[in-house]
């Protein structure tokens, strides 16, 4: 369905953007992959699953708190693959405190990573969208876009603004071919939660299983996480022709969070 488009996934090295680039590349898109740590083992992953499409792939390590990287890897992604038909907005980091307690710097680069960086590769992104009358933009929220939690105030802050962001997105891009949607996912098993996973089974004194269980029946009534997989085939259904009128969704896939 996308042979011959180019997938931008920030944060794609492992979690939820490694899910949403392997569903991409099954499709026949060309990934192009950022994010920390091993960056051989996802991108043979990704290739791996594009196989049959010929899907090539390609790797920018920007930072995405420096707009000047993030001007370099769209740069990048323009030169080698022509230009960034889809760009999923996935990459985050995660503080928990109390606001009173807040480090600033933390406050700054949650706010730089989780939301300003969804803007700079957005406006880069546009032109060539709206030239080529085809876009999809995919902003990776949060539950914690449509709801709070304590101690996250940063996250939620910034997952609000992204969906705040999706919106007007949307709506300057509604008579387009562009479409600008958010996934808002609950629980998912990435190494950010399962620290907090690890946090909590030492906190508590109970085993990782357990400490999951807990953390799961504090919100989630459906007792599951959600997979990278799951989230990864629901990009691939705003990127098809049946996501042709989804505009300005924040569409949650959270096993019931917020439906209490």
């Amino acid at each position: 369905m996308l042979q011959g488009k180019t997938a931008l996934v920030t944060g794609s090295t492992s979690g939820i953007g490694l899910g949403i680039a392997k569903a991409l590349a099954r499709q026949g898109a060309n990934i192009v992959m950022n994010g920390f740590g091993d960056v051989d083992g996802p991108r043979g992953e990704i290739e791996q699953a594009g196989k049959a499409h010929g899907v090539r792939t390609g790797y920018h390590g920007a930072d995405m708190s420096r707009p000047a990287e993030i001007e370099a890897m769209m740069e990048y992604a323009a030169r080698e693959f022509g230009c960034v038909d889809i760009l999923v907005n996935n990459a985050g980091i995660q503080h928990v405190s109390t606001v009173q307690d807040f480090p600033v710097e933390r406050w700054d680069a949650i706010i730089a990573i989780n939301l300003s960086s969804a803007f700079h590769t957005s406006r880069l992104a546009l032109p060539g969208m709206l030239k080529n009358q085809w876009g999809r933009i995919i902003n990776i929220a949060s539950v914690h876009g449509l709801v709070a939690s304590a101690q996250k105030s940063a996250y939620v802050a910034a997952k609000h603004g992204i969906i705040g962001l999706t919106k007007v997105t949307a709506l300057e891009t509604a008579h387009t071919g562009v479409t600008c949607n958010a996934i808002c996912p609950g629980w998912v098993l990435t190494p950010l939660v399962q620290k907090q996973v690890d946090a909590k089974a030492k906190e508590a004194g109970v085993s990782n299983e357990e400490a999951k269980k807990l953390l799961l029946g504090e919100k989630e009534p459906s007792m599951q996480f959600t997979t990278p997989d799951e989230l990864g085939e629901l990009a691939v259904f705003f990127c098809s022709a049946a996501g042709n009128n989804v505009r300005g969704a924040a569409w949650n896939m959270d096993g019931g969070w917020t439906a209490q």
